[in-house]
This record gives C-alpha cells, sequence and structure tokens, in this order.
C-alpha cells in the first residue's frame, strides 16, 4: 500500500503501469488534487510512450532522444559542468598562453576520451550502489525477466545464467545512451551481493567491442559484442564471486 504524499518511485511505479488496482485508484485520486505532480506524471507518460514506440521495433527506428526523463536531466547537469570546465581552461589558456595552453587542450582531449562500457559501470554505481534509478520491471513469483528483456532487444544474447556463483536476476532498467535504447538487468545472490548484466547498441561508429576487462575504481566490467549488440557483467572488485562470474559468462 502506498503512502501519501507518494514519493519519486511510487510515481513512476504509476507511470510503469506496476501499481496494484487499489494504489492507482488511491494515487490518481490524489493526483487530481494536486495540479503540478499530475502534469509532471502526464509529461513521464509522454515520455515513456515515445520509448516504447522507439523500442517496438527492436531498435531499427531512429533513436529517440528522450528516453529516460531522469537520465536526460543528469546529462544536461554533465554537460553544464563540462561546459564550465572548458571554459575555464581555456581562460587558462588564453591568460597564460603558449606552452601551458597546449597543455590545456591536451587535458581536455584526455578528459573527452571514453573507455569501454563506462556507461554500464555508471550505470551500476546509479542504480545497484546509490539506488538513484528505480527499476522498470521486478522479477516475483510468475516474472519472467528474459520474456522483459527481449520485449526490446529481440535480437540480443540471452540472459547469462548466473545460478552456479548463486545470483538470480531480480530486476531490470531502461535507459539512454547516445546510440540508443540500453537495458541494465540486476542479479542478486541470498547474502544481498549484486552484479549486473549490460545490454546497449555499439559504440560511436558502430563499434564492437572484442573480449575484455577493465577495472573503474571499486568496480570491474568483462565485455564483448555479439547479436548486434555490446554487453558488460559489472561487479565489485573485492566481489569473492568474480571467479564463478567469469566461468558463467558466454562465449
Amino acid at each position: 500500500m502506498i503512502s501519501l504524499p507518494p514519493n519519486e518511485r511510487d510515481l513512476h511505479a504509476y507511470v510503469d503501469h506496476q501499481l496494484s488496482d487499489a494504489d492507482r485508484r488511491v494515487l490518481e485520486t490524489w493526483l487530481a488534487s494536486h495540479p503540478d505532480e499530475a502534469a509532471q506524471v502526464r509529461a513521464w507518460q509522454h515520455d515513456a510512450q515515445q520509448l516504447r514506440a522507439a523500442l517496438s521495433g527492436a531498435l531499427q527506428q531512429p533513436a529517440n532522444p528522450a528516453l529516460d526523463p531522469a537520465l536526460i536531466r543528469q546529462r544536461r547537469q554533465r554537460q553544464s559542468r563540462r561546459q564550465l570546465a572548458s571554459a575555464a581552461l581555456l581562460l587558462i589558456a588564453v591568460s597564460i598562453g603558449g606552452f601551458s595552453g597546449w597543455q590545456a587542450r591536451e587535458m581536455t582531449l584526455v578528459r573527452g576520451s571514453v573507455l569501454p562500457m563506462t556507461d554500464a559501470l555508471q550505470a551500476y554505481r546509479l542504480i545497484a550502489q546509490k539506488g538513484l534509478l528505480p527499476a522498470d520491471y521486478q522479477v516475483d513469483n510468475d516474472g519472467d525477466m528474459q520474456r522483459w528483456l527481449d520485449r526490446y532487444f529481440t535480437r540480443a544474447s540471452r540472459l547469462p545464467d548466473l545460478t552456479a556463483a548463486g545470483f538470480e536476476p531480480v530486476s531490470g532498467r531502461l535507459l539512454s545512451t547516445d546510440e540508443g535504447p540500453a537495458a541494465m538487468v540486476m542479479y542478486e545472490d541470498r547474502s544481498g551481493h549484486k552484479v549486473s548484466f549490460y545490454v546497449r547498441p555499439p559504440g560511436p561508429k558502430n563499434t564492437f567491442l572484442p573480449r575484455g576487462r577493465r577495472s573503474d575504481g571499486d568496480l570491474q566490467a568483462e565485455y564483448w559484442s555479439g547479436g548486434g549488440y555490446n554487453y558488460a557483467m559489472v561487479s565489485p572488485t573485492d566481489s569473492p564471486a568474480a571467479p564463478l562470474l567469469q566461468q558463467s559468462q558466454p562465449l
């Protein structure tokens, strides 16, 4: 049963049709007397409709730039910070000139480089570690995570079977990339440890990935390509299940 006033998770659940009939009626009654919140929900519903339309053709339609409102807002904030940082570097270059200006340019180029599956690692931090984005789909007794993923990525590889490592899929989240829609499937074991499976379109310039591995702070990513998509398994670097997870991944 939801509580009033509803939190953002409740509102997202309403937009994603995840509420029970009773909770839905309670929330609709509350929205009828709160026009500002109702307008926000209608905007989210519009975005969700655009996302479903973009995904209904198995990614054969042009990518929709308004796939996820929360991520779009975060991207705009990051772009604003990058613009401020670039302006500061330009000011340093003009003030100091010559050699220092070239160094500032090199710093900008390094910061702009993107390592493989950086978005998969960022998604894990946002969802698994910080809990900033609610799930679009959660497995219950009748849930089927593979069926949920197949609705949007019909040509993608099957979900990895991690039962030997003690992990089961528990939730999924649709995300946005510059190249089109992506998805993250969260796995958990009985102790609450989390790992994720991430699928996305190939990177800039249709870049596919050779099988590889890299670490980023406290996380590690195993990545590969197949079936027209790029994939990554993300887990903490100190996860005791890491060797089993590597054995469970498709070749």
